[in-house]
């Protein structure tokens, strides 16, 4: 019984960690940055704020994890599926492009990228940050698939292999839309994310000769 006692005791250890983090994602979604407390935190999570200091040493801290559970297995999920992908670009193209809009558009991403927007001004590193780790790695994974599309003789070259971005600021500007007007006008996401792709992938097509 004393064994057994100690194996669920270890268990509930190991799984601490990842208690704090969900903790501290949902405080920082409802909170913001800014007003979140690590004794909130700790009180969500069921521990003492002792207990918290032995995994993280500050907020930030805290709030570079959560972003990481939270985005980081996207970003690697399409990073494996851009890298096993043998069909036509413009089909890979597309399935990233949705589910960038599945991730940061309607799922629960949108509380990090309004804490970005609207306390970024305030907490720089945080923005750096969110750069270092999740942007720079999408405009990596971007440019590959438009580099591939180019190399396949799919997409002309061209200003958009420098301005990555521009493949992905339509979505953007539906994320940062519903953060603010959604209550005033509603977006239609499906109908707004097809026309999204048929307008960009209609300037990606190579013009036949």
């Amino acid at each position: 019984m004393a064994e057994q006692t100690t194996h669920i005791r270890r268990r509930r250890k190991a799984a601490r960690p990842g208690e704090i983090v969900a903790a501290g994602m949902a405080e920082f979604a409802e909170k913001g940055f800014a007003a979140a407390r690590l004794d909130d935190i700790a009180r969500r999570a069921g521990v003492v704020k002792g207990t918290l200091y032995l995994y993280f040493d500050s907020k930030e801290a805290l709030f570079k994890e959560a972003v990481r559970a939270q985005v980081l297995p996207s970003i690697a999920g399409l990073e494996s599926l851009a890298a096993g992908f043998e069909g036509p670009t413009e089909a890979l193209i597309e399935a990233v492009i949705r589910e960038l809009y599945a991730e940061m558009v309607e799922g629960d991403a949108r509380a990090i990228l309004r804490i970005l927007v609207a306390e970024g001004a305030r907490f720089p590193e945080i923005i750096d940050f969110y750069y270092e780790e999740v942007v720079s790695v999408a405009e990596r994974i971007l440019l590959s698939l438009l580099e591939r599309g180019v190399a396949r003789g799919e997409f002309r070259g061209g200003p958009i292999l420098d301005a990555q971005l521009v493949v992905i600021g339509p979505a953007i500007a539906a994320a940062i839309w519903r953060l603010t007007f959604e209550h005033a006008r509603p977006l239609d996401l499906d109908a707004y994310c097809k026309a999204h792709l048929d307008v960009m992938l209609a300037g990606l097509r190579k013009t036949p000769a």
